[in-house]
C-alpha cells in the first residue's frame, strides 16, 4: 500500500500507568519504549502523532524528531485520546490507526495491513489485527485472560473478543482442541474510518464490554462491524516490568549468538 495523506497514525501515551509507571520511557536497545512504536508506524503510513497527557513523554518524541500532541489526562482509555487527538489536530485524514504505546515490537507491516483492509473496502468501518495462534507456544499460554482471543467470520469480520478461550471444542480433551480449530489472538491495533472513530466517543457501555472489560465488545454491541487481517508474527505488548525484562532478555540471548 502506498502512503496516502489521507491516512494517519496516532498513539495513545499516558505516563501514569497503574502497573508500570513511566512506560513510554522505558529504554530498549537505546532507545525510549514509545520511539519504537512511532518510528515502525512513519515507516507504514509515513505520518504519526503521540497523543499524552505528560509533557515528559511530549518532551521525549519531540527530542527524537516526532511530533505530539496533548490531550487531557480524564480520558478514560487510549480510544478516548485518539479522538481527542483527532479532533485537536483538524481531523487531518479519513482513516486514523491506533497504535497501541505499548508495542515496541509491531511491525510496520501489521500495521499497513490494519490500515490497507479499510483503504481497499469503503464497506468497512473498523479493522484490526488477528494473531494466528503459534501451537509451538503451548496451548496453556492461551488460558492468560490478558492475551484476548477472538473468533471470525469466513469475510474475515470479527464475532466475538474474549478472555477465556473461544471458541470451545465439545467433546474433545482441551490437549487436542489445537489439532482441531485454529485460534487467533487480538492483537490491540485499530483502523477506523474518521467519523466512525468520532462516534465511539458517545456509545454507551454494553453488558459484554462491562464483563470483559474489552470495549471492541461495546462496538459490536452497537452494531459496528470490525474486519481483520492477520499476522502470524507475535508482537509481545509490554504490560509491566516483568514483560519488560524478559524482551531484554530475549535480546541479551541474541545479541550473544
Amino acid at each position: 500500500m502506498s502512503r496516502s495523506r489521507d491516512i494517519i497514525a496516532i498513539i495513545p501515551s499516558r505516563y501514569g500507568s497503574t502497573r508500570f509507571p513511566g512506560k513510554p520511557l522505558a529504554m530498549i536497545s537505546g532507545r525510549p519504549m514509545i520511539e519504537h512504536v512511532y518510528r515502525a508506524a512513519v515507516a507504514a503510513l509515513g505520518r504519526a502523532v503521540v497523543a499524552t497527557d505528560d509533557e515528559r513523554i511530549a518532551e521525549a518524541v519531540r527530542g527524537f524528531g516526532g511530533e505530539a500532541v496533548m490531550t487531557s489526562s480524564d480520558c478514560p482509555n487510549g480510544t478516548a485520546r485518539v479522538i481527542e487527538a483527532y479532533r485537536k489536530l483538524g481531523r487531518p485524514a479519513g482513516i486514523v490507526v491506533n497504535v497501541q504505546g505499548d508495542e515496541p515490537f509491531i511491525l510496520p507491516g501489521q500495521i499497513e495491513s490494519v490500515a490497507r483492509v479499510l483503504a481497499d473496502n469503503p464497506e468497512a468501518q473498523i479493522a484490526t489485527l488477528a494473531l494466528r495462534f503459534d501451537p509451538a507456544e503451548g496451548f496453556e499460554s492461551l488460558f492468560d485472560p490478558n492475551r484476548v482471543k477472538m473468533v471470525r467470520d469466513a469475510e474475515g469480520r470479527a464475532l466475538y473478543f474474549s478472555r477465556s478461550i473461544v471458541p470451545y471444542v465439545r467433546d474433545v480433551a482441551w490437549q487436542e482442541w489445537i489439532d482441531r480449530v485454529m485460534f487467533y489472538i487480538h492483537v490491540g491495533l485499530y483502523a477506523y474510518r474518521g467519523e466512525v472513530l468520532e462516534s465511539l466517543a458517545g456509545l454507551e457501555p454494553s453488558p459484554l464490554d462491562r464483563a470483559e472489560n474489552l470495549e471492541q465488545l461495546r462496538w459490536l454491541h452497537h452494531g459496528y462491524t470490525i474486519h481483520t487481517a492477520v499476522t502470524t508474527t507475535r508482537t509481545y505488548p509490554i504490560d509491566t516490568p516483568a514483560d519488560l525484562e524478559k524482551c531484554l532478555h530475549i535480546e541479551r540471548q541474541d545479541a550473544n549468538l
